[in-house]
């Protein structure tokens, strides 16, 4: 079995021996990577899809893919990165492919960014938790790029930099479109209080 420094594995990475292992073809520590990663692969689906169902299909179809690419992965980054990777590249095609038959229920974003991402640590502007239909009308409001940088980098708490390599795309672009989707939920907060303010005072 090589060196797992020699294939550029970080000793700090947990899954290393079970990805040297997977690698080498033993299922059961393929299996092992499964059951430690897939209730976030599932959250993650979850977010980018809108769908339980169509959540749970993309977990399994991206653990299927990252089995077979497994012999060719020279861990750049951490197996969960890359797992978060394949996740969000089956999500999004998967979400492409909802969308061309149902609607999606867009443009309720009375809570801003922030409040979303404290949400998902169970805390909220004032003590107020955002409900997660808000919370879903939030996300489906922003592109898909942006959708999948704010699940990423806020309600998975990754860094930009990982985000960055899950996306396939530079830092740079990861930043700006975590700041128009900012600039996006400020923009829908301010129309929500003035829809809140005008009833009120109708």
């Amino acid at each position: 079995m090589a060196d797992p420094s020699e294939a550029g594995f970080s000793p700090a990475d947990p899954d290393v021996p079970f990805v040297e292992r997977a690698r080498g073809g033993d299922a059961t520590a393929f299996r092992t990577l499964v059951e430690r990663h897939h209730a976030r692969a599932f959250a993650l689906a979850w977010r980018l899809t809108g769908d339980r169902d169509d959540a749970e299909e993309v977990a399994q179809d991206a653990f299927v893919r990252a089995w077979r690419a497994l012999p060719a992965f020279r861990a750049e980054a951490a197996f969960a990165t890359w797992l978060h990777r394949i996740v969000t590249r089956v999500a999004l095609d998967r979400r492409a492919q909802a969308a061309a038959r149902r609607g999606r229920e867009v443009g309720v974003g009375d809570a801003d960014l922030e409040a979303a991402a404290a949400d998902a640590s169970g805390e909220g502007e004032g003590g107020d938790r955002v409900t997660a239909r808000a919370r879903a009308a939030l996300l489906a409001g922003l592109s898909e790029a942006q959708r999948t940088a704010v699940s990423l980098h806020y309600l998975e708490d990754r860094p930009v930099l990982e985000v960055a390599q899950a996306m396939g795309l530079p830092e740079n672009t990861v930043k700006t479109h975590l700041a128009r989707a900012r600039a996006a939920m400020r923009e829908a907060f301010l129309r929500g209080e003035a829809r809140t303010r005008g009833a009120i005072e109708a």
